[in-house]
């Protein structure tokens, strides 16, 4: 059964920036998208670099690497060299602290 793990304070969450946290010891990528806060594995499934290092542009991420771009909403892959999209969490926020399903 998942349970919702706590990972940050909501503001520790730079607005249209991005968090790296740890979920039951994997890397996840926090996202604040106007103030609603997302959440993908952390990991580019083209390259393995870290997308918390990555541009957010228009609600995708592209990777520091090679460019390649993903919906942080879907975790979809939207441009080569990436093909295989990310996974994504389900997140809430609760009493200003978010936390991340797992």
């Amino acid at each position: 059964m998942s349970e919702w793990i706590d990972v940050c304070a909501q503001g520790d969450v730079p607005e249209e920036g991005t968090l790296l946290v740890r979920v039951q010891g994997e890397p996840v990528c926090l996202y604040n998208l106007d103030g609603t806060i997302f959440a993908t594995h952390d990991r580019c499934t083209h390259a393995s670099a870290s997308l918390a290092d990555g541009f957010i542009t228009e609600g995708r991420i592209e990777c520091p690497i090679h460019s390649g771009l993903f919906d942080i909403r879907s975790g979809r892959a939207l441009t080569a060299p990436c093909t295989i999209d990310l996974k994504v969490y389900a997140v809430r926020v609760v009493d200003s602290r978010v936390q991340v399903q797992a």
